[in-house]
């Protein structure tokens, strides 16, 4: 992609990293047993005690945890009581079976698919088994890719590589650069800088559970090359993420080169009209993050990708780019940022 202003141009080769196809395997399965895995996965999180470890670090991600479960149960409950009331009526077993069988096809037509249930059910069973025995499919395809970062480090002719990782991708992305990082030590200490970014992140939903002992190694791993940036971004009304929370000391790991926390406002990225919306459509709060803004504002998902400033020098600074960058989009005179950070000069590659 290439973008311009009235004096940069940037040309960025971006590459979407793509596992849908991984959770459609578990969406495939019978929906008796998504549900019975499902439930098997909430157990796992609840006495391994992570659910607790959710509470400490921030409520809302446990109630985001406990909704499609709780909700599910609710349902059943209500087509429960349909079975209950028919038997009232009618005195007849069977047909207060049928009504309660009758409610819970009612609940699987409409409640599940409409409430995102079965979204949701995959997507802890999918954490549950790569916390416990990992994903043969996520590592082959996590192997390929760090192998190609690895070469675009070496061979090619860009000013910064930059890895986002959104929601639970942001696991993945750890991942990828730990694989990227055994291939090549160092990776990001030549001439091309790295720059993690995590946004949106559920580091902390596979980090806080205590069998994550080979994910929380991996981090470890990342943060002490300390040749790889790290900015962390976070906001209060997405309740998919871990608000004002570091990640490391959350998970009982040294501190010393910790992530660059920053925290968002997305209610200042959108129009008032657009915002009020959205503002209870909470998995499109969440994509925020990966989608473009209304205003100006210290976090805009396509000006780190996109623009002439380098990521990492964006998550720096208290305002992002909007110090950096005109009202007309051209660079601002005496703007804080050193020539290594600036990508946008004319055939410039980020």
């Amino acid at each position: 992609m290439t973008t311009v202003g009235p004096d940069w141009l940037v040309e960025t080769d971006y590459r979407l990293v793509r596992w849908h196809d991984v959770i459609e395997v578990f969406g495939g399965r019978s929906i008796g047993s998504r549900i019975s895995v499902g439930i098997l996965a909430f157990l796992d999180f609840v006495l391994a005690g992570t659910l607790w470890r959710y509470l400490q670090a921030n409520w809302r991600y446990a109630l985001f945890f406990l909704y499609p479960f709780v909700t599910f149960g609710l349902l059943i409950a209500a087509a429960f009581l349909i079975g209950v009331a028919a038997f009232k009526i009618t005195g007849s077993i069977p047909i207060a079976t049928g009504g309660g069988l009758f409610g819970l096809a009612a609940v699987l037509a409409g409640p599940w698919r409409w409430l995102h249930l079965g979204d949701l059910f995959d997507d802890w069973i999918f954490s549950c088994e790569y916390i416990r025995f990992g994903n043969s499919k996520i590592e082959q395809r996590l192997d390929r890719l760090a192998a190609e970062l690895v070469v675009a480090a070496t061979n090619s002719a860009a000013d910064e590589i930059l890895v986002v990782g959104h929601s639970l991708g942001a696991v993945l992305a750890v991942d990828l650069l730990d694989r990227a990082l055994k291939l090549d030590p160092a990776l990001g200490r030549k001439k091309i800088p790295v720059t993690f970014l995590s946004v949106g992140s559920s580091i902390l939903k596979i980090g806080l559970h205590p069998k994550a002992v080979r994910f929380r190694r991996t981090v470890e791993r990342v943060v002490n090359s300390r040749a790889i940036f790290w900015g962390d971004y976070q906001a209060l009304t997405d309740v998919l993420n871990f608000y004002k929370c570091r990640p490391m000391a959350e998970m009982g790991l040294s501190t010393e080169n910790e992530a660059t926390v920053r925290v968002v406002k997305i209610s200042r990225m959108l129009n008032d009209d657009m915002y009020q919306r959205i503002r209870f459509n909470f998995f499109r709060v969440h994509c925020q993050f990966v989608s473009g803004n209304d205003r100006r504002t210290s976090y805009d998902y396509f000006m780190l990708t996109c623009g002439p400033i380098s990521a990492k020098s964006q998550t720096l600074a208290p305002d992002g780019a909007v110090s950096m960058i005109a009202e007309d989009g051209g660079l601002i005179a005496g703007a804080p940022v050193s020539e290594s950070e600036l990508l946008g000069s004319p055939d410039a590659a980020a």
